[in-house]
């Protein structure tokens, strides 16, 4: 059953996603004559600059992932909807939507498409099933299971030599940001943390192997940074492979072709996929209904203003658009909502006339919504200057008091450069509370070495793969008890699972 929304009085603006981009584009509007709706398919913001810490057992999901209706608990112009956005209409002004087996139709005057993007394996999606991406809470908990469950399995496995090395081998695809600091603390993990805790192999001859197909690391960083962040990596033990791609993926490991065309096979138990983007399935929504381009990773190529041709009312903000010279970071995101928010704001507010020549709507103020005044219809106001994208730098840890830092002209490394990253994400953390207790994880690591947030599950580790074989649509069938038929192509198990009474065996109670 569809469940329609009913239509705010004053100015419905709609957001789809929590994440950088949705929530400063929801917390820009708070006190403005609008009603705000953010949708999302997640409860929480995400700080994915974090990720890694989460799944290597530094911080906790919490700590990352502040409940985005706390945020905004004291914002009485906006409300929250947890739900799966599966279409919008264009042509009405619904987005539709979809939480378990309920379905909303949620109608807008402006929309802001902020719905982020996820992993990209450039067209060999099947990799994800042995090497996860980065882009999730749920990522970073499976990633946490498979690392630490690899120590675990080699301390089993202690009597195999070869199964021991292919356990200890960690693979991490990509050499940006993330698959630096990811690199990085697998190594201090196995070199420090684990330190004397196994009783029959040596974490610390875990061989943590980095690749990517450029040649150097953090291309955005420039030549100076990379060439520092290398040397620092192959210092701690860390093999840097460059000039090296994937052909394909395995339980048992990655095989890669060298810049010479030699081909080569890696053993390894633990792949890390920190490379590429694909945006939202949204972006090709919005191109069938209104025609709009997208490149390659599948953004929306917008407009200056971040609008959609003949849909002023519709912003594309964050991973899913297509800015020339906007990278894929936070800043980025950040900057496109709160420009967004400006041109929705002075839609709504006519400019400065005389009130003799205003018309009877504009001394009315009446908005776009009631058939009112309209900026972007007004030929008399000039075209609003385009977006403009502020570059702030890059930064990135590589250990424990080291990073580097990309300011303009400026470039830092080392300690200094350590500090600054510390301090810059103390302060983008969403919420008082995160950032304290953050601070206080950070602390009790970096002096002793600890990670007090390694306890990982079953679930963890393979839920992913059990839900995408039932496909979507799931988990309202799932909760219900039902036990939906298996997609086609994929053998029903419990076909498999013999009769214990028919063996003259007691069926047990409880499978372990």
């Amino acid at each position: 059953m569809r469940l329609p929304l009913h239509r705010p009085k004053r100015h419905h603006v709609v957001i789809i996603g929590s994440g950088f981009g949705g929530l400063f584009a929801a917390k820009a509007l708070r006190g403005k004559p609008v009603a705000v709706t953010v949708i999302a398919r997640t409860t929480h913001h995400l700080f994915q600059p974090l990720l890694y810490q989460v799944a290597t057992g530094i911080l906790s999901e919490g700590e990352i992932a502040p409940v985005t209706r706390e945020i905004l608990r004291r914002q009485r112009n906006a409300r929250v909807i947890q739900a799966l956005v599966e279409d919008i209409d264009v042509d009405r002004q619904v987005v539709r939507a979809r939480s378990q087996d309920q379905e909303l139709e949620v109608p807008y005057d402006s929309l802001i498409v902020a719905a982020g993007a996820g992993q990209s394996y450039f067209g060999n999606d099947e990799f994800a099933t042995f090497a996860p991406g980065m882009k999730s809470l749920d990522d970073a908990l499976e990633l946490r299971a498979r690392i630490f469950g690899a120590f675990e399995l080699a301390e089993i496995a202690a009597d195999d030599p070869a199964e021991v090395n292919r356990l200890l081998t960690f693979v991490v695809v990509g050499a940006g940001p993330t698959g630096v600091e990811m690199a990085g603390q697998i190594r201090e993990l196995s070199t420090h943390t684990l330190r004397r805790e196994f009783r029959h192999i040596d974490p610390a001859q875990a061989r943590v192997i980095l690749l990517d197909g450029a040649d150097r690391l953090l291309q955005s960083f420039g030549e100076q940074l990379g060439t520092k962040a290398q040397r620092c990596m192959e210092d701690m033990g860390i093999e840097v492979q460059l000039g090296t791609t994937v052909t394909d993926v395995t339980d048992e490991g990655v095989s890669v072709r060298r810049r010479d065309g030699s081909e080569d096979f890696i053993a390894c138990y633990c792949k890390v996929w920190a490379a590429g983007v694909q945006a939202s399935p949204l972006g090709e929504t919005l191109a069938d209904q209104t025609g709009v381009e997208l490149d390659r990773a599948g953004r929306v190529k917008v407009l200056p203003d971040l609008t959609l041709p003949g849909h002023p009312e519709i912003f594309v903000v964050g991973d899913m658009a297509y800015v020339e010279g906007v990278p894929g970071v936070a800043q980025g995101a950040i900057q496109e909502a709160r420009y967004a928010v400006d041109r929705i704001l002075s839609r709504l507010q006519p400019p400065h006339r005389p009130t003799a020549v205003q018309t009877s709507k504009e001394r009315a103020g009446l908005t776009p919504a009631d058939g009112g005044y309209d900026v972007a219809a007004d030929p008399a106001v000039p075209a609003p200057a385009p977006f403009a994208y502020f570059d702030k730098g890059s930064m990135a840890t590589i250990s424990r008091f080291n990073a580097v830092v990309s300011v303009g002209p400026i470039r830092i490394s080392g300690f200094i450069a350590w500090l600054m990253w510390l301090g810059l994400h103390l302060l983008y953390i969403a919420g008082f509370k995160q950032r304290v207790s953050t601070l206080v994880r950070w602390g009790l690591t970096f002096v002793s070495n600890g990670r007090s947030e390694r306890v990982s599950t079953r679930q963890q580790l393979a839920g992913r793969l059990a839900l995408e074989r039932f496909g979507s649509g799931i988990s309202g069938p799932l909760l219900r008890g039902e036990v939906p038929p298996p997609p086609a192509g994929v053998q029903d198990v419990t076909e498999q699972t013999p009769d214990m009474d028919s063996l003259g065996e007691e069926r047990p109670g409880r499978v372990t």
